[in-house]
């Protein structure tokens, strides 16, 4: 059994390894470990998937083998946003929720998410319990627990319902809407085809804002991208405000759990900058206090910003479940990584686009000014940083213990202009400057590439430390 389970689950290739065949046998040990660790007759999972190519009938085969194991699924009426299918699972009190999504992967990838009581990604060990039952079962031959579809809704097995609702009213707790609708922002929202599509604009409509939704059609393909919020893909948002469609743009990933923005300017506005000025507006604004979490690979604006209001910093390896451990087992303020996940406390230990989208249209609501005068005042405060990321595609995966020792024992004393003054192998090897710029080198946990991460004080710096970066990673 080649199944495996990454930093947040599991991804393939439709019809190559993502069958109807091996996705009943996933979710047939979904439901044995699920069985394991309950004592209840008839336990909960709540059931969602997104815009993918036949992830609704994924989903509908997710709930058949769970309903066939005597387990009680709660499946999404339709494409729903990861993070309000992970609220419902802590809401309702389930055992487990299984979301369909392959996230920001390219469109011929599809996946499954499996989620906690806790509402955020299962640990690794609970992923390697799931590996346990499929290689257990496949030893055994035996096959998955099935049940007909309309059989399993006549005995209340299978449970169609609407997770927008409740989701709704939880975000209503976390934002300011008086003040987003009071200041009327003309909003643009790009939920790239994915299953955010809907949400923002039935959240701020409901109450009087102004939000133009583009991309937000049926379209499995996602126009022919990958639906991720990174300034290659977000052309049309970018051409959408230099039309005069709105003053500021916000996108969501294919399954709205990560955020990206284009300012009214046209400008790309990164996760980096997002997570730091709402750091800033949580505690400059709302008064609130508590750890910041950040991963390997995202800005040092925020190192800045913690020693300013004498917050405590903490650096994890990529990988939003690192983030959500900690906020589970400490008073965690805001976490976040570099790809568009960030939650704040109060929230799910879950990655929300939908959310940091809110929160981003409050805190330029409440402080009167356009998100490019925001992003010019915050880098001029605890600026200058040059940010930007390479992928190299893999025709095998990296060993990367291998790589880990190769980098860092061959470590540079100089790169460009700058000392190397630190070496740090938390996830990947990472190279820290004299000047508090850096660069990561570290293979992916879900795709088969090595990225290689950088941020400096200016353009020269960091363009010596990407070609520094892909040199030695090709090498590796």
């Amino acid at each position: 059994m080649t199944i495996k389970f990454g930093t947040d689950g599991w991804r393939a290739v439709i019809s190559d390894t993502f069958t109807f065949h091996n996705l009943r046998l996933v979710s047939q040990a979904i439901a044995d470990v699920v069985r394991e660790q309950n004592d209840d007759d008839t336990p909960h999972v709540v059931v969602g998937f997104d815009t993918r190519f036949l992830s609704d009938r994924y989903a509908h085969e997710v709930a058949r083998v769970l309903a066939g194991n005597g387990i009680r699924a709660l499946l999404a009426n339709s494409d729903a946003p990861t993070p309000a299918i992970s609220y419902a699972v802590k809401r309702i009190g389930a055992a487990a929720g299984v979301m369909i999504t392959a996230s920001h992967n390219a469109p011929r990838y599809n996946g499954l998410k499996l989620k906690a009581p806790y509402g955020g990604a299962v640990t690794s060990r609970q992923g390697r319990r799931v590996e346990m039952y499929l290689r257990d079962n496949e030893a055994r031959a035996r096959g998955p627990n099935l049940i007909e579809y309309d059989l399993a809704v006549e005995r209340d097995l299978i449970e169609v319902f609407n997770p927008a609702p409740t989701y709704y009213e939880h975000l209503r707790g976390l934002i300011d809407l008086d003040a987003i609708c009071q200041a009327d922002p003309r909003v643009i929202a790009d939920p790239m085809y994915g299953s955010g599509r809907g949400y923002l604009k039935g959240l701020l409509g409901g109450v009087g804002c102004q939000v133009h939704e583009i991309r937000g059609e049926m379209n499995p393909g996602f126009g022919g991208i990958h639906p991720e919020p990174i300034a290659k893909y977000l052309g049309a948002l970018v051409a959408a405000i230099q039309e005069g469609q709105g003053d500021i743009g916000v996108a969501t990933d294919g399954d709205a759990d990560r955020i990206a923005a284009v300012d009214g300017a046209g400008r790309f506005v990164d996760p980096h900058r997002i997570f730091a000025l709402v750091l800033r507006y949580l505690v400059e604004h709302k008064g609130m206090r508590g750890a910041v979490v950040r991963t390997v690979s995202t800005t040092r604006l925020i190192d800045r910003l913690c020693q300013r209001y004498g917050l405590e910093l903490i650096e994890t390896p990529v990988g939003f479940n690192h983030i959500a451990d900690l906020m589970m087992s400490q008073d965690v303020l805001i976490g976040g990584e570099e790809s568009g996940g960030i939650s704040i406390k109060g929230h799910i230990p879950e990655g929300d686009g939908v959310l940091m989208a809110l929160l981003l249209l409050e805190l330029v609501s409440v402080a009167g000014q356009p998100l490019e005068t925001l992003l010019d005042e915050l880098l001029a405060d605890v600026g200058p940083a040059h940010y930007a990321r390479t992928d190299l595609r893999l025709s095998k995966p990296v060993a990367k213990s291998e790589m880990v020792a190769m980098l860092s024992n061959d470590a540079p004393g100089m790169i460009g202009a700058q000392r190397v003054a630190e070496v740090q192998t938390t996830d990947g090897v990472k190279y820290l400057m004299d000047d508090d710029s850096w660069l990561l080198i570290r293979p992916s946990g879900t795709e088969p590439v090595l990225r290689v991460y950088a941020e400096a004080r200016d353009d020269k710096a960091l363009s010596d430390l990407l070609n520094y970066g892909e040199k030695v990673a090709s090498q590796a």
